[in-house]
């Protein structure tokens, strides 16, 4: 799997992912929600620079111009809730892709920091030959991800499988280059360096579903 960071190179993403991060802005949750919009806005445009393209001849009121048009068959398969406002940039975008949405939360048994990833809920159209976009805005230990890519199984096998994020840790990046395909690629916004013992990005942002739609109970 090859790994697209944005924040390598300064752009004005920095400024949104700071917001992010930053405690004195966060419980602004609208401002939260669109901050994680405008990144996957971002994020869109890099990825599209990835699709095929096909010649098209457009007529203008003067003449004629032929330009280069996107020609992928995409999907964009959201893992709720949080991944809610990055589908939204995405789709701003790619505004004629297919959608699919799926559930992925943290399931504590034992009500201790020992947690696995429950998926209850898919709504998918076909995915044979398209072009996978998966996104999900915080990269922890990868579990999320790889456990949609086993539940999507059924729904067929696509062309191209891309995953989209705005934070991740190294070792949630390290497992899903061991269980997705080589020819996959991440485009993420920045990168971090450690999991706490919760399985929580460390300096990360904190709970980017509780921080977009308000906390909940645990279960």
């Amino acid at each position: 799997m090859q790994v697209q960071e944005l924040l390598k190179t300064n752009s004005v993403a920095n400024k949104f992912v700071s917001q992010l991060r930053d405690v004195n802005v966060q419980g602004d949750k609208m401002r939260f929600r669109r901050n994680i919009e405008r990144l996957g806005e971002i994020l869109a445009y890099e990825l599209s620079k990835e699709l095929d393209y096909h010649k098209k001849e457009i007529t203008t009121p003067l003449g004629k111009s032929t330009l280069s048009i996107p020609e992928d068959e995409l999907v964009i398969c959201s893992i709720l809730r949080a991944g809610l406002p990055l589908h939204q940039g995405l789709l701003n975008y790619f505004d004629d892709a297919e959608n699919s949405f799926i559930s992925a939360y943290r399931h504590h048994p034992a009500n201790d920091e020992k947690f696995e990833i429950l998926v209850e809920y898919l709504a998918s159209p076909s995915l044979e030959g398209k072009t996978l976009i998966l996104a999900d805005p915080m990269l922890a230990t990868g579990r999320s991800f790889s456990n949609v890519l086993e539940a999507l199984e059924p729904m067929g096998t696509p062309a191209k499988i891309h995953l989209v994020s705005v934070i991740g840790s190294d070792e949630g990046i390290d497992y899903l280059k061991s269980v997705f395909p080589e020819n996959s690629k991440l485009w993420i916004a920045t990168i971090d360096h450690e999991l706490d013992k919760n399985g929580y990005i460390v300096p990360g942002l904190g709970d980017a579903g509780d921080l977009c739609f308000g906390n909940k109970l645990q279960h």
